[in-house]
């Protein structure tokens, strides 16, 4: 049991390192397509998160042990799909024999794959549909070649009955799609998507946690990518187990980066990705862009940077922001107190010369 539960421990891990990964491209994308982020849209962005997830778990894990280990073949004809079908209903109990219920579950397992390429992709039913044969295709042909040679042999049996199963699945998953409203799926005129919106505190922290994100995400590159240089092109392994020059990395790379995105755009990434913009006040430009960096995220990461006394130093600038984010206008908070500058829609009339 335990050699079945480690595999998909793994998984689920691996799902929620993907999932902090890809939630600041999702909200950059979806404020430039439907002008927001509704709950709506993350919940079924999460949701595809989990399914696929589920799906590789399924029909991948648990991975043989070598001691168990055992070649399966390929089931090339839907005869034996069709008889589990007609037997199930000969012997009068279709609804607990295992042989239907199989057939079933191969077809439930696929009707969220086409629900959620017709809600979340806004696809038709045609590219739900091919999209279910194509998964299920991949699916079946990781298994019949042994996860792409990494096994001698398949270890779960290819059969085109799943294949034909699958794709009946994510056909009724596109149908069951059309049912959801369109203000639901998201979709809004093209006028919509670039009108200016009201700046809420919600908002400016949606902000705030793409880059706190995406500042861990490149943290954690940077450190792993010196530490695989270290180790493999310069072979010096005692830099490796020592991590000072990793931990360098990892700290002033996302400093860096996110200081010279704010001093050419003048907005942070997590301003660019929920569309709004610092303006006004009577600094020179480098001056305001620079103090609003320190301001926000900048000032967070450069404390932390400080060591031991940057702990109480970091305790209390998130403090200050936090009042400060909820004490002032339309949640300009301590970057606009810093730079003089009021928080405003990127996209409105008054900053589209900035």
């Amino acid at each position: 049991m335990s050699g079945q539960v480690f595999p998909a421990v793994v998984a689920i891990l691996f799902g929620a390192v993907v999932g902090l990964i890809l939630f600041v491209p999702v909200v950059a994308v979806s404020y430039r397509r439907r002008g927001r982020l509704s709950v709506g849209r993350v919940g079924f962005w999460a949701a595809s998160l989990v399914y696929f997830l589920a799906i590789w778990s399924y029909t991948l894990l648990p991975l043989p042990a070598s001691d168990d280990y055992r070649c399966s073949g390929a089931v090339l004809s839907l005869a034996p799909t069709v008889d589990d079908v007609v037997g199930a209903f000969a012997d009068g109990s279709p609804l607990t024999d295992v042989r239907l219920l199989q057939v079933v579950f191969n077809v439930l397992l696929f009707v969220p794959l086409g629900f959620l390429i017709r809600v979340v992709a806004r696809r038709g039913v045609l590219v739900g549909t091919l999209a279910g044969f194509v998964l299920s295709l991949i699916i079946e042909t990781t298994q019949l070649t042994g996860v792409w040679g990494i096994f001698p042999c398949g270890y779960r049996l290819f059969d085109v009955g799943d294949l034909l199963t699958n794709t009946l699945g994510a056909l009724v998953g596109s149908v069951l799609g059309l049912l959801v409203p369109a203000r639901l799926r998201g979709v809004e005129k093209a006028t919509d998507a670039g009108a200016p919106r009201p700046v809420t505190r919600g908002r400016r922290l949606l902000g705030v946690v793409c880059d706190l994100l995406g500042t861990a995400v490149l943290a954690g590159a940077a450190g792993t990518t010196v530490q695989l240089f270290l180790q493999y092109a310069l072979r010096r392994s005692d830099l490796v187990s020592d991590g000072v020059i990793a931990d360098i990395a990892s700290g002033w790379v996302p400093i860096a980066v996110w200081l010279a995105v704010v001093l050419v755009t003048g907005r942070t990434v997590g301003d660019l990705c929920v569309e709004l913009r610092y303006e006004g006040g009577r600094l020179a430009e480098p001056l305001a862009r620079a103090l609003r960096f320190l301001g926000g995220i900048g000032g967070y990461l450069v404390l932390g940077e400080l060591g031991a006394a940057g702990g109480i130093l970091v305790g209390l600038f998130v403090l200050t922001w936090l009042v400060l984010a909820f004490a002032t206008p339309a949640a300009r908070g301590l970057p606009g107190v810093l730079s003089g500058r009021r928080l405003v829609d990127a996209r409105s009339s008054d900053s589209a010369d900035h």
